[in-house]
């Protein structure tokens, strides 16, 4: 990876963590913020409590993780 690259890799990221805190803030104050946005089943109260801008449940964001680091 050449200088430029790792830049863009750089901006890349910051704009994908940019978005989430967004999305996150919106959700946290949006109605049925309480619900996985994958399965569509409620995000448990102790997880919601633990991290309050979740979007998916415990199981879904394992399995959201685990794709990712596939990819990384």
């Amino acid at each position: 990876m050449n200088e430029r690259e790792i830049e863009f890799a750089e901006l890349r990221v910051n704009q994908e963590r940019d978005s989430a805190v967004q999305e996150a803030s919106a959700a946290v104050s949006a109605p049925g913020s309480a619900t996985c946005e994958d399965c569509g089943c409620g995000i448990s109260p102790a997880r919601r409590k633990a991290a309050p801008f979740a979007k998916r449940c415990f199981e879904c964001q394992s399995a959201h993780e685990k794709e990712m680091r596939r990819y990384a």
